[in-house]
C-alpha cells in the first residue's frame, strides 16, 4: 500500500509548484509538489479503506507523505480513543506550518466532545516544542471559538512560554479571529496579558488587516500597540 501511495505522489509531483512551496516553508526538505486539493482527495480515499494499515505503515520520506497521514487521521471514522492514540503520534511529527494548519483547522471532530478534546490538548500547549504548541493553539481558535471558551483560552496564551516565531504568529493569529468574535473580552485582554511585543503587536497587525473590522475599529486598535518590552 505505501508503495503504491508513494507512485501516486510522485506522479502528481509539480515542480512549479513544489518550488514555490519550499519558499513558504523554509527548512523544509524533501517537497514534491503536490497540491493540497489532490492530497485531500487521496486521504479521502485511503479513509474510506484500511486506513490502519496505511497509518501503520506510513513514512515521513517527503513532506506530502507526512500531510497525508494527517489528513487521513481526520478523515477515518474511528472512535475518540484511537483517534487520540494516532494524533499522540503523528504530533510530534509535524515539523512546519503547512501540515499543522492544513491538519488542524479540518479536526473538525473536536467540535463534538471539546471537554475532552481540550484536556487532550494540554500536553500541547505546554510542551515547550513549537509545532505542538502551535497544533494547539491552532486547534483552540478553530474549533473552541465560543462564550464558554474564550476566557480559558486567554489565560491559556498568557502561560504560553516559548520564543518560536510560529507559536508567536499562531497566538497572534487566534487573536485577531477572537477579536472579530468577542470584541469587548479581546480588548480587555490586550489591554492587560503577559504576552511579548512581538506577539501583541503581530496581534493588532491582523485584527487591521482582517476584512471582518470596520476602519473605525481598525485605528482604535492602534492603541494597544506597544514600542517597549512590558
Amino acid at each position: 500500500m505505501i508503495q503504491e501511495v508513494k507512485k501516486q505522489l510522485y506522479e502528481l509531483a509539480d515542480t512549479e509548484y513544489r518550488e514555490f512551496n519550499k519558499k513558504l516553508m523554509p527548512g523544509t526538505e524533501n517537497v514534491l509538489g503536490v497540491r493540497l486539493p489532490v492530497l485531500r482527495k487521496i486521504a479521502k480515499e485511503l479513509a474510506k479503506g484500511d486506513y490502519r494499515l496505511y497509518l501503520s505503515e506510513a513514512d515521513e520520506t517527503t513532506h506530502e507523505e507526512t500531510m497525508l497521514q494527517g489528513l487521513v487521521i481526520g478523515y477515518a471514522k474511528m472512535d475518540m480513543e484511537e483517534r487520540m492514540e494516532y494524533l499522540k503520534n503523528f504530533i510530534p511529527k509535524i515539523t512546519n506550518w503547512a501540515v499543522c494548519d492544513s491538519c488542524c483547522m479540518g479536526y473538525h471532530f473536536m467540535e463534538k466532545d471539546r471537554e475532552a478534546w481540550f484536556s487532550f490538548l494540554k500536553d500541547y500547549w505546554g510542551s515547550g516544542k513549537e509545532f505542538e504548541i502551535r497544533f494547539a493553539v491552532v486547534a483552540l481558535f478553530s474549533h473552541f471559538a465560543d462564550q464558554e471558551y474564550v476566557q480559558r483560552i486567554f489565560q491559556i496564551f498568557n502561560s504560553v512560554q516559548n520564543e518560536g516565531y510560529y507559536v508567536r504568529m499562531a497566538v497572534a493569529w487566534a487573536i485577531s479571529v477572537f477579536y472579530v468574535k468577542f470584541k469587548e473580552e479581546t480588548e480587555e485582554f490586550l489591554e492587560n496579558n503577559h504576552l511579548d511585543t512581538f506577539t501583541q503587536n503581530k496581534a493588532v497587525q491582523k485584527i487591521r488587516e482582517s476584512y471582518r473590522v470596520s476602519k473605525e475599529e481598525k485605528e482604535q486598535i492602534k492603541k494597544f500597540r506597544r514600542t517597549e518590552e512590558k
